[in-house]
């Protein structure tokens, strides 16, 4: 089995192309009648699916999965708790299933990426949805310490009320500003004109 392409994408930490590699491989074994589930690296094709958000993707994967692969492979076990965590929207549970376990060297960078992936949209979805939240909160969904979730949020400007322990969120402001290009504004003065003429 050629998993060239497979390894080139995670030697190059190209984790958003690794889904669709091992869905093209394994279609070319599939169509070929080649039998590849004991060798497929089933756990790293589940996180290329998780790292781009096909949650949808990565459960039917699992449902395909061998029964005899999902008992004898934990960490395949460990790639899909993360994808449950995300189908149920348990925020807080994709932290502790990314940290419950210990990853092989394989999936430890395609891991780790996925996780600071992850706790970036966490703080964007807190910033777009909160005020002001506890510390307590910002952690758990940060997938943090409190005393972590703190510097993190501080250094991104937003401030501490540390008699009633919440954070106040700074809102980005919106951009609005817009450039005009000189080539477009040619056209148009040029459209005008003839419109007048």
């Amino acid at each position: 089995m050629d998993f060239s392409p497979l390894r080139d994408a995670m030697s190059s930490h190209s984790y958003d192309k690794i889904a669709d590699i091992c869905d093209d491989i394994m279609l070319q074994f599939a169509t070929q009648g080649v039998p590849f589930q004991d060798e497929w690296p089933y756990a790293i094709h589940l996180l290329g699916h998780i790292y781009l958000n096909e949650i949808n993707s990565a459960r039917f994967l699992w449902k395909s999965i061998p029964p005899a692969i999902k008992e004898s492979r934990p960490e395949v076990v460990a790639a899909w708790k993360i994808g449950q965590c995300l189908w149920m929207r348990d925020y807080a549970a994709v932290h502790e299933a990314i940290r419950g376990f210990s990853w092989s060297h394989d999936a430890q960078d395609l891991v780790a990426s996925f996780s600071e992936l992850y706790t970036k949209k966490m703080f964007e979805l807190l910033l777009s949805a909160y005020s002001t939240i506890s510390i307590q909160d910002a952690a758990r969904f940060l997938g943090m310490s409190e005393d972590d979730a703190t510097k993190y949020v501080l250094g991104r400007g937003w401030t501490v009320d540390q008699a009633s322990q919440m954070l106040t969120v700074k809102k980005q402001p919106a951009m609005t500003e817009q450039k005009l290009d000189p080539s477009k504004l040619q056209r148009l003065t040029e459209y005008v004109f003839h419109l007048e003429h």
